[in-house]
């Protein structure tokens, strides 16, 4: 008997069949394979010929291939890093306990009770020059109101006398004077206290930090309130047109009361306006949870810093002073770690947790305090993404006036950084009793930088954009904290020697 069979195949098109030669056909079994498409699937009925599937029935590239139909998932990925980071830290923790031992003491510190007492008398003496900058604006006020008043009596169309013009611009001009010498002020008598009579550079750094928010919180106000004076002074020009429509709710000079000055004073920004976005009530749950998460992270990194990056920075010394060029490079390779994570820590305890928990203590609506700046195709998105207070006050007070003013986008991006760059400066030399200018050139190369990784963010397709963001992440990463924390570290020891190995044969006497 003849052994040909008879298969049945289900196309698209219709059944084809292979039949024995005596005509009959054979039971058949049907199996059911995905083609690919959306439209359907096909369905093999077969017995026999199995071995003649079509499995290469269309044009495909490989999954990794940049004509892929559709971008690949790449979470398992996500996770296969994560593990490895999580792996390789653990082994750096065992490799440090056994190294080095338990660094953690929480009564070693060298706190003296002159640094306690003199940056607690700063913390309540350098808000007093807000109040001081409300004495001027009150008084502007006062005398806005009896200009305004006398333009009225006038009818809105007698020009005022040149005596009565003199004196009006010689009004403004010592208010002017009285705001920027109270600003400067603020900045330069409380920074040479902090220079020279507070020695810890952790009470040093808060002190400073706060008179730098100070300051700028009093230049904001000073410039704010100069603007809507000229408004409220010009209203047949149609000044008070242009104003944001949510300035209505508190016009000026309303605006210039105690109330209205603490709560700018307190709320978590540091631009000035005489109404903000208020949510409605407090919801102190999430107070007490983001307080708990600013306790615990700090505790993580006041870890972090004594047991893992103070014997990386110890141990830079001697390769610093010979100028060991391969060595400090392992070693700034391995304090990048320990300071990103430490980075990483402080920016979500202040910008997340505590910047979220005053907001809410304050109904403080706008909580936009940062972006997603880790995604950043070069260092222009970078700056503008992940302080938004701070980007927000240069843009509004330097940069958009200098261009309203006729001056070209680079200038004013340069006057911004160069600003930026003082205060960076004097936020760190400053504690650190070290104005070396290593900051300051810190944040000056950031320009051309910018302007090097804004060719990357302009390249169509995702290649420009993940070159971009690879090349913030290693300047970000190993060209910028772990070079400056070595410099400055070595500067304070330098500077301090005696009282840095009276520490460290008190705290790491095994360190090497």
């Amino acid at each position: 008997m003849d052994s040909a069979t008879t298969t049945s195949v289900e196309t698209p098109t219709g059944t084809a069949s292979l039949r024995r030669p005596d005509g009959t056909k054979e039971t058949t079994t049907a199996v059911t394979i995905p083609n690919g498409h959306a439209n359907g699937e096909k369905t093999y009925a077969f017995k026999k010929y199995r071995h003649v599937t079509a499995v290469h029935s269309q044009s495909r590239p490989s999954t990794l291939s940049h004509d892929a139909t559709a971008p690949p998932s790449f979470i398992g990925f996500r996770n296969l890093m994560v593990i490895v980071l999580v792996v390789g830290n653990l082994r750096l923790v065992i490799e440090n306990m056994q190294k080095y031992g338990n660094l953690i003491c929480i009564t070693c510190h060298d706190f003296r009770q002159k640094d306690v007492i003199v940056g607690f008398c700063l913390y309540f003496l350098v808000p007093l020059h807000l109040f001081i900058a409300y004495s001027f604006e009150w008084y502007a006020a006062k005398q806005a109101r009896i200009s305004r008043a006398q333009s009225v009596s006038r009818g809105g169309s007698t020009s005022p006398t040149e005596d009565q013009q003199a004196k009006f611009e010689s009004t403004w001009r010592s208010i002017r004077t009285a705001h920027l010498f109270n600003a400067t002020l603020a900045l330069a008598f409380h920074s040479w206290v902090v220079y020279f009579h507070i020695f810890h550079p952790l009470i040093g750094t808060i002190t400073e930090l706060h008179v730098i928010i100070v300051y700028m919180k009093v230049v904001s106000y000073a410039l704010t309130n100069r603007d809507l004076r000229h408004a409220y002074l010009h209203p047949v020009k149609g000044e008070l047109a242009v104003l944001p429509e949510l300035y209505a709710q508190c016009p000026y000079p309303q605006n210039i009361t105690m109330k209205n000055l603490c709560y700018f004073w307190w709320a978590p920004t540091l631009v000035y306006q005489p109404v903000y976005p208020r949510s409605e009530n407090v919801r102190w749950i999430f107070v007490l949870k983001r307080l708990g998460e600013v306790v615990c992270l700090s505790v993580f990194i006041w870890f972090c810093s004594a047991q893992y990056a103070a014997p990386v920075l110890w141990n830079s010394l001697d390769k610093i002073d010979h100028l060991d060029i391969v060595s400090i490079t392992e070693r700034l390779l391995k304090l990048s770690t320990i300071s990103l994570i430490i980075w990483l820590a402080g920016f979500f305890a202040l910008f997340q947790s505590a910047l979220n928990a005053l907001a809410e203590i304050m109904r403080f609506g706008d909580r936009s305090f940062y972006d997603d700046w880790w995604n950043s195709a070069g260092l222009g998105d970078y700056w503008r993404l992940w302080n938004k207070p701070v980007y927000q006050f240069m843009k509004r007070h330097i940069f958009s006036p200098m261009i309203s003013r006729g001056w070209s986008m680079p200038f004013a991006s340069i006057a911004v950084f160069f600003v930026s760059a003082v205060l960076h400066e004097l936020l760190v030399g400053i504690p650190t009793k070290n104005i070396i200018g290593v900051a300051f050139m810190g944040m000056i190369i950031q320009i051309p930088l910018i302007y090097f990784t804004r060719i990357f963010e302009k390249m169509k397709g995702p290649n420009g954009r993940l070159i971009g963001n690879c090349i913030f992440w290693v300047s970000f990463t190993i060209l910028g904290q772990p070079f400056a924390a070595l410099v400055y570290f070595y500067a304070w020891q330098a500077k301090y020697g005696s009282v840095s190995k009276k520490l460290a044969s008190n705290q790491a006497p095994v360190l090497g």
